[in-house]
C-alpha cells in the first residue's frame, strides 16, 4: 500500500485495503481479548490477596464478557471457505400451496432481511415477483457485508412451514414449502466463461413498487444463458442499463454455483461424501400449529422461541451448521 503506483488501479486497491483492514481488525481485536484477560487475572489475584468478596460480581461479568468473545472469534475461524468472506445473493421460490406458501415466502425474507439489519449488512433488492393475492412468488437480494456469504451459505435450502392458515376459511393446518438459494457474488477476477452471443437479454416492464417511471418503460431486464438454461431477471433499478450491470452479476453467479455443483457431483462419483441439497429435502421445519418449535433437520439445532427466529435471530441454527461442517471436515 505503500507503493507510489498503489493507486494506479482503484479496484485492486479498495480490494486491498478492505483487506488490510478486515487484517488490522483481526489483530487489534485479539490483542485486545489478550490484554483483557491478563487484567482479570491480575484483578483476580488481588481479590484473592484481600479477602475482598465485593469483586465477585464484577470477575463474573468479565468472565462472562470474555467468554462470549472468544466464542464469537471461535466461529470466524469457523468461516474459512474461499468464498466466505464475500457478498451473498439470496434468491426466494414459492413452493407448491398457491397464495400459503406465497405468503411463507414474504415471512422468510422479513426474517432474513432482519438478520442482515441486525448484523449491519447493506440490502439490495435485485427482483421481485409478488403473489396472484398476498404474498411473493420469488424474489432475490443481495446481501453486502464481510462474510455475508459463509454465514448464509447455511441457509440454502428447502424451508417449511406449518401453521393454521390465515387464507383457509375453515381455519385447517396447512404445511407450506418455499425454497431459499445462496450463492456468492463473484467478482471478475474470478474467471467464469461468458460468451455474451450464448446469452438472449429480454426488457419488460417491471411490475410492483418502484414509482411511475419504473412502472411505465421497459427497464427489467431478464438474461437466459442458452447452453445451460440459466435465466435471472433484476427490476430493482430506474435504469435499464444498471439492471443489465445486476442481472449479469447475477448470471455470473449462476453459472459460478452450477460449475461448483458439476465438480461436487464428479467427487461424489469418485468416493467423495457431498450430498446436493434438492428442492424436496427440507433443512429446517417452522411449526405455529399445533406446538412452537423450529428445528433443524441437519444439526438438530431447535427452539421453541418462534418469535425470535422469525424476528431475524438465526445465529444458533448458523452456528450449528458451521460446526457441524468443520467436525465432517476433520
Amino acid at each position: 500500500m505503500s507503493d507510489p503506483e498503489f493507486w494506479n488501479d482503484p479496484d485492486s486497491a479498495k480490494e486491498i485495503s478492505q483487506e488490510a483492514t478486515q487484517l488490522k481488525d483481526a489483530v487489534e481485536g485479539y490483542k485486545a481479548l489478550v490484554s483483557e484477560i491478563e487484567d482479570l487475572k491480575l484483578m483476580l489475584e488481588m481479590a484473592i490477596d484481600e479477602q475482598d468478596v465485593s469483586m465477585e460480581s464484577e470477575l463474573k461479568t468479565s468472565v462472562e464478557h470474555i467468554t462470549e468473545e472468544v466464542e464469537r472469534r471461535e466461529v470466524l475461524l469457523l468461516l474459512s471457505g474461499e468464498y466466505d468472506t464475500n457478498n451473498a445473493i439470496l434468491t426466494f421460490h414459492a413452493g407448491a400451496g398457491g397464495t400459503e406458501a406465497q405468503d411463507w415466502v414474504s415471512m422468510l425474507i422479513r426474517m432474513y432481511l432482519r438478520w442482515a439489519e441486525q448484523h449491519g449488512f447493506a440490502i439490495t433488492m435485485m427482483d421481485e415477483q409478488p403473489g396472484d393475492e398476498a404474498g411473493i412468488k420469488s424474489a432475490t437480494f443481495l446481501i453486502k457485508g464481510e462474510n455475508a456469504f459463509g454465514y448464509l451459505k447455511s441457509e440454502k435450502g428447502v424451508h417449511r412451514l406449518v401453521r393454521i392458515s390465515p387464507f383457509d376459511a375453515n381455519a385447517r393446518r396447512h404445511t407450506s414449502f418455499a425454497a431459499v438459494d445462496v450463492m456468492p457474488e463473484i467478482d471478475d477476477t474470478v474467471d467464469i466463461h461468458l460468451d455474451m452471443k450464448d446469452v438472449r437479454v429480454d426488457t419488460y416492464r417491471a411490475s410492483g413498487a418502484g414509482g411511475q417511471h419504473i412502472n411505465k418503460t421497459d427497464s427489467a431486464i431478464r438474461m437466459t444463458h442458452i447452453p445451460t438454461g440459466v435465466v435471472v431477471q433484476c427490476q430493482s433499478e430506474r435504469s435499464q442499463i444498471q439492471n443489465r450491470e445486476q442481472a449479469l452479476k447475477l448470471l455470473r453467479a449462476k453459472l459460478f454455483e452450477l460449475e461448483l455443483e458439476k465438480q461436487a457431483e464428479l467427487k461424489e462419483k469418485i468416493g467423495g461424501t457431498y450430498q446436493a441439497i434438492e428442492w424436496g429435502s427440507q433443512i429446517r421445519s417452522y411449526v405455529f400449529h399445533p406446538y412452537n418449535l423450529v428445528k433443524d433437520h441437519r444439526t438438530g439445532v431447535e427452539t421453541g422461541n418462534i418469535q425470535s427466529v422469525m424476528d431475524g435471530n438465526l445465529d444458533a441454527f448458523m452456528e450449528g451448521y458451521l460446526k457441524k461442517e468443520a467436525n465432517l471436515k476433520i
